[in-house]
């Protein structure tokens, strides 16, 4: 008989997770194709992912981790779409998945977390950017309730060949049906 493995919980990250987050993100810079790190030389160091948590956490947008018996094996987090004030209202994201725990549903788990994250702070819409040859993570995607609109060829250049990317889009909330009352706000309890 084998053992159950430990439930996955999603919860906001801390600094203690810092190591294992920037070891994920590390092995799918050094291995993937995301074409937003193509050109990436400097490798992130632990106080890169700490100076962004902060910013997040100053911006009061989600910054996640899934737990699977005190071992992060996935992360998520959302970030402003655009700086100026009239993007105020529209967030990106990113999620990362540990290797060994791929196509365990730690991927929906996390970006169910962001997108409720971000609707409860008045976010109005979620923009992702994802490798055109990603093919589980457009699925994913899609019965999240995402849409297909833009496609950006040749724009990253890895291991030697050229990537596309998908831009995808959701609504939170009532999405662009109704003007903003007031800013977005987080909800409590990010760390």
């Amino acid at each position: 008989m084998t053992p159950t493995a430990p439930p996955i919980t999603v919860r906001p990250s801390r600094d203690d997770d810092v190591d294992a987050m920037l070891a994920i993100y590390r092995h799918h810079i050094a291995r993937g194709v995301d074409p937003r790190y193509a050109h990436e030389s400097e490798p992130m160091q632990p106080d890169d992912i700490k100076r962004r948590r902060k910013t997040m956490r100053k911006n009061r947008l989600p910054h996640v981790v899934a737990d699977r018996g005190g071992v992060v094996v996935g992360y998520a987090y959302a970030v402003m779409f655009r700086r100026r004030p009239a993007y105020r209202f529209t967030v990106k994201h990113s999620i990362y998945v540990h290797p060994d725990h791929l196509h365990a549903g730690i991927g929906r788990m996390l970006l169910s977390a962001i997108v409720d994250a971000c609707a409860a702070a008045g976010y109005r819409q979620m923009i992702g950017y994802i490798d055109a040859a990603n093919e589980p993570s457009l699925r994913l995607h899609e019965a999240a309730g995402f849409q297909r609109v833009g496609y950006l060829p040749s724009v990253g250049y890895k291991f030697g060949h050229w990537t596309d990317v998908v831009m995808v889009q959701r609504s939170l909330g009532s999405g662009g049906a109704s003007a903003p009352d007031v800013w977005p706000t987080a909800p409590a309890g990010d760390d």
